[in-house]
């Protein structure tokens, strides 16, 4: 039987995202995507009220939500800013790795960092000449011992500037590909760790992203996650939950373009009557509506699928191909609606739709998306 309602706690939750959306982030969002600041008072606002690492388990002080309630608090947070939600989410990144392949000892003393001790982790996996290719990564772990010697860069590492602690993957093995990636728990102040100043860009600026490069780092043993060769496999199944939770970002920034368009084209006028009664304004604007729909569906289907077990890697890259392009297209339209007022820094939708063109490039860009989706059919 389906059911498309929320249960009420999801409600509760999703209220929260939402209160908190537009009394702590929507004014000050404006203010951190021009300021070279990191929005660290909101950041400690959102540890108080419980939406930063909200899958870590109760246990260790965190509410342990499923990726549907991070999806329904992602669509609310990233209505109001983009960039300060990507900020807060992170933490939820850098967890799962250590949720789904960590021991006692690693969950017991890195996931309370996340919660209880209100730290912000990175998840290393971007470098210079591998982005989409992950097992093209170059960034070596050679086993010595007791440890392992981290060489090597990674680039566009969001909170990398800002991190405690680094999910980094790395080569433990040479010409094996998939087999040869390992995943390792790296703090940063580590001798040999040097994160760089945030890199600019084009739109999410609230985010801050990085480099970061290891230099003969001494990795423990006991900081390895999981059985060495199994990176590869530990980065699909993180994507299996990051992606439906980016993708509700790109809802939450698409239903905003939404609202200001319908706003502004409600009160503009043009030959005798308000824009939205034309129809090639109003058409766009139906369009949006229905796109954002039809994205909000499959995000919340890629989300229940995992969240119950299920295998999810055709509804996930569904998800987040079709978000991202919708969303990007609906920014779009909005500056359009908007018309010469929409491309000044005066209106929102400018901000709008410089933010969303990252969600066609990270978590997997769109075009990889559509190789996935290939791929399953296939099978």
């Amino acid at each position: 039987m389906l059911n498309f309602s929320l249960s009420q706690e999801q409600e509760m939750i999703r209220d929260l995202a939402r209160d908190f959306a537009r009394k702590e982030i929507l004014p000050r969002a404006e203010h951190y995507d021009r300021a070279d600041e990191y929005p660290w008072p909101i950041v400690r606002k959102a540890h108080r009220v419980g939406l930063i690492s909200s899958n870590v388990p109760e246990a260790y002080g965190g509410p342990g939500l499923g990726v549907l309630e991070e999806c329904l608090i992602n669509e609310e947070l990233a209505w109001a800013c983009s960039g300060i939600q990507t900020a807060l989410m992170l933490n939820n990144l850098a967890a799962w790795p250590i949720l789904l392949a960590g021991d006692a000892r690693q969950q017991q003393e890195y996931l309370p960092r996340l919660t209880e001790g209100q730290q912000l982790g990175a998840y290393a996996l971007t470098e210079p000449a591998a982005g989409s290719d992950v097992a093209g990564i170059q960034c070596t772990a050679a086993p010595r011992g007791e440890e392992y010697i981290l060489n090597g860069a990674k680039t566009w590492i969001t909170n990398a500037p800002v991190a405690s602690f680094f999910i980094v993957f790395a080569k433990t093995a040479a010409e094996q590909r998939h087999r040869e990636l390992s995943a390792f728990i790296v703090e940063r102040d580590w001798p040999g760790v040097t994160a760089g100043k945030p890199l600019p860009k084009m739109g999410q600026h609230a985010a801050w992203t990085g480099e970061i490069v290891f230099e003969d780092v001494r990795v423990p043993l006991a900081n390895r996650l999981g059985a060495e060769g199994e990176g590869f496999l530990l980065t699909m199944r993180v994507f299996d939950r990051s992606r439906p939770a980016v993708a509700a970002a790109a809802v939450g920034v698409a239903r905003r373009a939404l609202e200001e368009a319908t706003r502004y084209a409600k009160e503009r006028q043009a030959f005798g009557k308000p824009i939205i009664a034309q129809q090639g304004v109003g058409f766009m604007l139906a369009d949006m509506a229905m796109q954002i729909e039809a994205a909000r569906l499959l995000v919340h289907k890629a989300a229940w699928l995992v969240d119950h077990g299920k295998p999810n890697v055709l509804e996930a890259a569904c998800a987040k191909a079709f978000a991202a392009d919708m969303c990007m297209k609906g920014t779009t339209d909005a500056v359009q609606v908007f018309g010469g007022y929409g491309y000044s820094r005066e209106y929102p939708v400018e901000k709008l739709m410089r933010d969303a063109k990252i969600y066609q490039i990270y978590e997997g860009t769109s075009q990889i998306q559509r190789v996935i989706i290939a791929r399953e059919l296939a099978r």
